[in-house]
């Protein structure tokens, strides 16, 4: 029997804060749902200067890391894109 797929939440902060107001929002997303598991997935997508340090701070826990863009391309010249290469390299 084919399970009930769990409802998703996501979430991002389009072009707004810096590194600490993404670790902060971050922080307090995991500690509250540490004492409180969700009935549904998460998923933060953080601006890209941001993943590296967002996916350090989310751990193994219940929330997902993804982007906010991918272009359709696997790689080259496209100044400011960000290949899925590259994000499932950096842990989305």
């Amino acid at each position: 029997m084919a399970q009930t797929p769990r409802p998703l939440i996501a979430g991002n902060w389009k072009m707004n804060g810096l590194r600490a107001d993404g670790l902060a929002l971050v922080g307090a997303l995991v500690d509250g749902l540490r004492s409180s598991p969700p009935a549904c997935e998460g998923l933060v997508c953080p601006p890209a200067p941001l993943l590296f340090a967002v996916r350090d701070a989310l751990g193994t826990g219940t929330i997902a890391l993804g982007a906010q863009d991918c272009p359709p391309r696997p790689n080259g010249a496209f100044t400011g894109d960000v290949a899925a290469p590259m994000l499932a390299d950096a842990g989305c």
